[in-house]
């Protein structure tokens, strides 16, 4: 007799990127699959004098159970660092995650019921919708252009579907396509969400990597009823392997968050905690941030100029002023997912586009990573991917 699993597992399937990442620890593939920071931008001998004074200080408490919220002085950091994003925080606000993509489960698991609307960028991050799908809700998608979602479409779909749960956004140069959402829009997705009543998950992991000009408001600061739970990450400041994010939302919220948390692991590692927090402490988390800033802007300029000097005149791709994607656009009979295949053979790798859709579709996109290869790998990854694309 077979083992009989919940109805939801038949609708959840393995992440396209994670398997695409085993394919790309050959080392002779240059991958621009994967979301992953600069390995050689993580402070290694910094976290060393970090682990020491944290083991010497507090060894006994960084080894031990601690609070679901998590390590206050920490929380008391990020709250402060809120400020970036134009608004306020206190500790109380924010529960540390195992990183944002524990949040997205999360936020599923709180306000998922199987049928529900869930109302999100087209294409939105593959993580994301894995983590909702889970609960079965129906995806209704939100076009977009440069500009970030469209808002007359979103305004026609909260006026159609009246089972909405939330809106998921990745307001800042958006995972995959790395556009970022202009201030206008913002201010009217937050009209639109307070007049329904609907509250909007903001997904915000690299909103500290703009490579120009200022930092965009968060929509927590056009949020008059506290509706926006808002997402955050050390992953893409830091370094992923801590495994810490947040959620920074009101305290009836957040409450649940914590009652979901306790269920789940009870807490995030009471070392990484320490370990983050001793850092920020120790070193100026801004002057890091800054020197990423600078390496990932310029492959995400070596990228683009690459791929406008060996991409057909007939793809178009994103440029975007920050974060780690660019998003490329062939002409309607390319099949990604074909081309991925046929660049694998060049020893290249990408992910296609069409995983990022939810209801499947858009065949002929991709997303480009810059953030981790080198500059001589960015040249020759997209310059072998133009000549499979150009035989295509």
């Amino acid at each position: 007799m077979g083992m009989k699993f919940a109805d939801r597992m038949e609708g959840m399937k393995g992440s396209a990127i994670r398997e695409l990442l085993k394919l790309t620890e050959q080392p002779d593939i240059i991958s621009f699959a994967g979301g992953l920071p600069a390995p050689e931008l993580f402070p290694i001998e910094e976290m060393k004098q970090v682990c020491m004074k944290v083991l010497d200080q507090d060894g006994r408490a960084s080894l031990q159970y601690s609070a679901t919220d998590g390590y206050l002085p920490l929380r008391e950091k990020i709250a402060k660092r809120s400020a970036k994003l134009g608004f306020k925080a206190d500790a109380k606000d924010i529960l540390i995650t195992a990183g944002s993509q524990q949040g997205l489960d999360f936020s599923a698991k709180i306000f998922i019921n199987k049928g529900d609307v869930i109302i999100c960028e087209s294409p939105s991050y593959l993580g994301a919708l894995s983590a909702f799908r889970a609960y079965q809700p129906k995806f209704v998608e939100i076009p977009m252009d440069e500009d970030g979602m469209i808002m007359e479409e979103l305004e026609k779909a909260l006026d159609t579907y009246t089972n909405v749960k939330f809106i998921y956004t990745i307001p800042d140069f958006q995972n995959p396509s790395g556009r970022t959402m202009s201030l206008e829009r913002r201010k009217r997705l937050m009209e639109l969400a307070t007049k329904h009543g609907i509250p909007v998950v903001e997904d915000n992991p690299y909103g500290e990597l703009r490579f120009e000009g200022e930092i965009m408001p968060s929509l927590k600061c056009f949020d008059p009823n506290n509706l926006v739970i808002l997402l955050g990450t050390f992953s893409k400041i830091l370094a992923p392997g801590m495994r810490l994010g947040w959620v920074i939302a009101s305290p009836e919220v957040l409450q649940k968050y914590n009652v979901v948390k306790q269920g789940a692991d009870l807490q995030c590692s009471s070392m990484a905690q320490r370990e983050v927090n001793m850092f920020m402490e120790m070193f100026d988390i801004e002057a890091h941030i800054e020197k990423i800033k600078k390496v990932y802007g310029n492959r995400k300029n070596l990228m683009i100029e690459t791929m406008k000097k060996e991409f057909p005149e007939s793809t178009t791709f994103t440029n975007p002023v920050g974060g780690l994607f660019a998003w490329a656009t062939f002409p309607k009979e390319i099949d990604a997912a074909v081309l991925l295949k046929k660049a694998l053979e060049q020893k290249v790798a990408f992910v296609p586009g069409e995983t990022f859709y939810p209801n499947g579709g858009n065949a002929n996109h991709a997303r480009l990573n810059y953030s981790c290869m080198p500059e001589d790998k960015i040249v020759e990854g997209i310059t072998r991917l133009g000549k499979t694309l150009k035989a295509m």
